[in-house]
């Protein structure tokens, strides 16, 4: 039953200050796979359920731990966040226009990230214990996780020892890749490499492609203000719906530039169905963001079957299937372990 509520998604607040809620928690990890934290390093070792605590009651156990420069070294124990993340990581200076100074990413990329390499590697620890019987220790930092995403742009001082600038709207190496204005408004176009004679060709100016200043693409890159100035020129004759229809048309990536609201109205977000209806106790049907992946034998339900838990909605509940009875439950409440 209690591994049945845990699946369910359900929620129980607990005390790990007290004596009875570190009991209380050792005893739920004794049947479960996975445990997930996000408390600074030392935190979980001084109140009892970092992973060497669990382990001794489950081996079997994948401790998943997220924290905001990693769980040892000079900064292991400092409060971390998203947007000291991005600072530390090198994001916010690649981010913005050229000259603009530091600009934050607007979302909290590194802790969305952060949490997916680690539901990655927990996956991977539990592949592993399909053959080694034995779980493991999993974790990763907001730190690790923003630097990893860097890509390229770290590539470019590990190995050729460049420091990235701010590239503004223009796609840092492969130009021209960028912002445009329109008739009524603006557009995406990516039409670095081999696409760049599709552009021209698309837009009327076949010439450029062989242009001294725009034969090349380090010839585009070191020229890219006149060149965007130019294609610019072209771009604001028609409208951005007849661009991105004529210039798809040619193979060349183009797109809008939407608001959120337009992002779910678009007809191939709303095709993809990723805004999902959901049932809330107090708030009603809604809808959420739900899943980018598809696993075609097991494809998402036409509708989200639970809204995220108050928190401690699913106390008694929980209590009860683990066989506390009543009183004992109120007792807890009373003590303040739950």
């Amino acid at each position: 039953d209690f591994l049945n509520l845990h699946r369910n998604k359900r929620s129980l607040t607990l005390n790990l200050k007290s004596d009875e809620g570190r009991e209380l928690f050792l005893r739920m990890a004794r049947d479960v796979d996975v445990i997930v934290e996000n408390y600074r390093p030392d935190v979980k070792h001084r109140l009892g359920i970092d992973y060497e605590a669990v382990r001794a009651v489950n081996p079997r156990i994948v401790y998943g731990s997220i924290s905001g420069f990693g769980q040892t070294g000079p900064y292991a124990n400092r409060p971390g966040v998203d947007q000291i993340a991005q600072g530390m990581g090198g994001l916010m200076s690649i981010t913005g226009l050229p000259g603009q100074g530091p600009v934050r990413v607007g979302i909290p990329i590194a802790d969305l990230t952060s949490g997916m390499f680690l539901a990655q590697g927990i996956l991977l620890a539990l592949l592993d214990r399909e053959r080694s019987g034995e779980g493991q220790w999993v974790h990763t930092s907001l730190l690790e996780a923003q630097i990893a995403m860097l890509d390229f742009q770290a590539a470019r001082w590990l190995i050729d020892g460049e420091r990235p600038p701010q590239a503004g709207n223009d796609h840092p190496t492969g130009i021209p890749t960028g912002v445009f204005e329109t008739a009524d408004g603006h557009i995406n176009i990516a039409a670095a490499g081999a696409i760049f004679p599709r552009l021209c060709a698309a837009i009327g100016a076949p010439e450029l492609v062989d242009h001294p200043d725009y034969r090349r693409a380090p010839d585009r890159s070191k020229n890219r203000v006149a060149l965007n100035a130019l294609l610019a020129g072209y771009t604001r004759q028609k409208s951005s719906a007849e661009w991105i229809e004529l210039l798809n048309e040619a193979g060349v990536p183009c797109g809008p530039i939407y608001y959120v609201d337009e992002t779910m109205s678009d007809p191939q977000v709303q095709h993809l169905g990723i805004a999902r209806p959901v049932r809330h106790a107090t708030l009603g049907t809604m809808h959420v963001v739900g899943q980018a992946v598809h696993l075609e034998g097991t494809p998402q339900p036409p509708e989200m079957r639970r809204a995220t838990p108050e928190l401690g909605e699913h106390s008694d509940e929980i209590l009860a299937a683990l066989g506390y009875d009543e009183a004992a439950i109120t007792g807890l409440r009373e003590r303040g372990v739950v």
